[in-house]
C-alpha cells in the first residue's frame, strides 16, 4: 500500500521530466491543497473515503475555491487514486468520488457585456496613468480577441511557420485541436506591430527565449501571463470593469456572442 502524499510527488516529477509542466503544475498545487487539508505527515491510500473526499471539498469551498478549482483539484486526485489502484498500490472502491463535484460550471464572471466589451476595443487615450505596457496588453486582448477568441497560451506558443500571408495555422496547446484563422487588416496591423523582430527565433512574439518543450519556456511563459493579466487588470480598473478582465475574458466572451 502506497502513501498518498509520496506517490503523488512521483507523478508529478514523473509528468514534469516527460515536459508536461502545465498538469505537473496542477498536480503539484493539488498536492499542496491535500497537505493544507491533511497536513504533512503522509497518509496510506485505505483512509481515503468517501466522507475524507467531502470534507475536503467543504474544506476547499471554505476556503473560497470556486467549483471549478475544487473540481480540478479532485478531478486531479482522482486522476492519482486510480493510477494507483492500476498498479496494486491502493484499493479499489466502487463509486468513491460519488459525492464530491468533479464537473465543469461556466464562468459568467469571465465574459463581458457588449458595453463594456467596447470600453476595451475603444483606443486608449494619452495618459500618464496608462503604461505603454498596459497599452500593449490592451492590443494584445483585441488580437486575441479578432483571432476567434486565442487562448494566450497559443498565442504565446505560435511559430512564425504557423503564419502564411494573412492565415495562422495551428494546433491547440491544450487539446491538440488543429485550427486555422484568417487574420482581419486590423488584426494583421496588430501582429505586425508586436511580431518577434528577432531573426534567429522561431516564435512569432516575443513571449519565449527558451526551446518549446522545456521547463525554462514554461516558466517564461507563466511570467508572460501573470504580466499579461496583472496589465489588464489595471486596464479593467482603469475602465471600471472591477476584476472581470483577465486572459480568459477574449475566448469566454467570443464563445457567449
Amino acid at each position: 500500500m502506497s502513501k498518498v502524499l509520496g506517490f503523488m510527488k512521483q507523478v508529478a516529477h514523473g509528468l514534469q521530466v516527460e515536459g508536461n509542466f502545465g498538469t505537473a503544475h496542477v498536480y503539484r498545487s493539488s498536492l499542496n491543497a491535500i497537505i493544507a487539508y491533511r497536513g504533512k505527515d503522509d497518509f496510506a491510500f485505505n483512509e481515503v473515503t468517501s466522507e475524507w473526499l467531502k470534507g475536503f471539498e467543504v474544506y476547499l469551498r471554505g476556503r473560497g475555491c470556486s467549483w471549478n478549482t475544487v473540481s480540478t483539484y479532485l478531478r486531479t486526485f482522482r486522476a492519482v487514486y486510480n493510477r494507483a489502484v492500476d498498479l496494486h498500490r491502493a484499493p479499489y472502491v466502487p463509486h468513491l468520488f460519488r459525492s464530491v463535484y468533479t464537473g465543469t460550471r461556466a464562468d459568467h464572471k469571465r465574459a463581458l457585456c457588449d458595453d463594456d466589451m467596447k470600453k476595451v476595443f475603444t483606443e486608449l487615450p494619452q495618459s500618464s496613468r496608462i503604461s505603454s505596457a498596459m497599452r500593449r496588453a490592451q492590443e494584445l486582448f483585441v488580437l486575441m480577441f479578432s483571432l476567434r477568441g486565442m487562448p494566450f497560451v497559443d498565442l504565446v506558443y505560435l511559430r512564425k511557420s504557423d503564419l502564411r500571408d494573412n492565415v495562422i495555422t495551428y494546433r491547440r496547446r491544450k487539446t491538440g485541436r488543429p485550427l486555422s484563422v484568417t487574420l482581419t487588416s486590423e488584426a494583421m496591423v496588430l501582429m505586425k506591430k508586436y511580431m518577434n523582430r528577432d531573426s534567429s527565433s522561431p516564435y512569432l512574439f516575443p513571449f519565449l527565449e527558451s526551446r518549446e518543450g522545456t521547463k525554462e519556456a514554461y516558466r517564461e511563459y507563466q511570467l508572460a501571463l501573470r504580466s499579461f493579466n496583472q496589465q489588464l487588470m489595471l486596464l479593467g480598473e482603469l475602465l471600471g470593469l472591477g476584476d472581470k478582465l483577465s486572459s480568459y475574458t477574449a475566448k469566454h466572451h467570443t464563445i457567449s456572442i
